[in-house]
């Protein structure tokens, strides 16, 4: 884009006025708390990722600017609760991306993107923190999580070396649910389907895989497909739960070969 950063900064400036003045003004805008606005700024962030997903960049630029909004929002609330303000935001990220980034701004030396992870944690623990874990949001979707989790341990070290150990470990976790199969125990059953689950993520992690994305993408392609079943089954006045599996596995062929 053109735009100087001058003339961005006045945007911004712009837009906060806006924001503060619709806060005190807009009958809506000043019942909203942090807890209204909470579940809004989770479906803007699934819309943006959508938008991503698509690489839709106009509808990529019109969600940042949602979020941006909410973010806007957030801060004006803090500062009436005198907690903090977008000044504040600022201030502390930039001394945390500084402090975090010694190679940048100090005279750390790296080799590598695996490098600056291990030492992002490593500054995380000096600042306080327990556990590499404990910077993992407790209410990502388990997906996200389990991969998150696995990144964090896999940045200080606790990682298969081998992307083979990982197909290993997924057969093991496999060959456990099926014991469990024969035991009938529902509490057992299901931890061992989450250990699976949680080897499948690991798996994913080793090939450069984002399960979130691979699974999202399979979640369109059976939804594109069934709903091709569904248009072939009504142009011949059928009912799709009165079809045998013969004739639904033929119609789901020919989905998959138009599709």
């Amino acid at each position: 884009m053109k735009d100087s950063l001058d003339e961005q900064i006045k945007h911004i400036k712009k837009l906060i006025s806006i924001v503060w003045e619709l806060r005190d003004k807009c009958p809506w805008d000043r019942k909203q708390t942090f807890e209204t606005l909470k579940t809004l700024t989770i479906e803007e962030t699934f819309e943006l990722c959508e938008e991503i997903e698509n690489l839709n960049y106009s509808g990529i630029k019109e969600e940042l600017g949602d979020l941006l909004l909410h973010i806007l929002f957030y801060a004006k609330i803090g500062s009436e609760k005198n907690k903090f303000n977008i000044g504040l935001i600022a201030k502390e990220l930039t001394k945390k991306l500084i402090r975090r980034h010694p190679h940048i701004y100090k005279d750390v030396k790296i080799k590598n993107t695996d490098q600056v992870l291990t030492n992002w944690e490593k500054i995380k623990l000096n600042e306080g923190r327990s556990s590499v874990l404990d910077g993992v949001p407790s209410n990502l979707p388990p997906i996200l999580k389990a991969y998150r989790i696995q990144n964090k341990v896999s940045s200080v070290g606790f990682d298969w070396k081998k992307s083979e150990n990982v197909l290993e470990k997924l057969d093991e976790e496999i060959l456990e649910f099926k014991e469990e199969l024969n035991k009938k125990n529902k509490a057992s059953l299901e931890e061992e389907f989450g250990d699976i689950l949680f080897s499948l993520v690991n798996l994913s992690r080793h090939y450069k895989i984002n399960p979130y994305d691979a699974l999202e993408k399979s979640n369109k392609k059976f939804t594109k497909r069934f709903k091709l079943i569904e248009q072939k089954i009504n142009k011949a006045n059928k009912e799709i739960i009165d079809l045998d599996l013969k004739e639904i596995n033929f119609l789901w062929n020919q989905s998959k070969n138009e599709t």
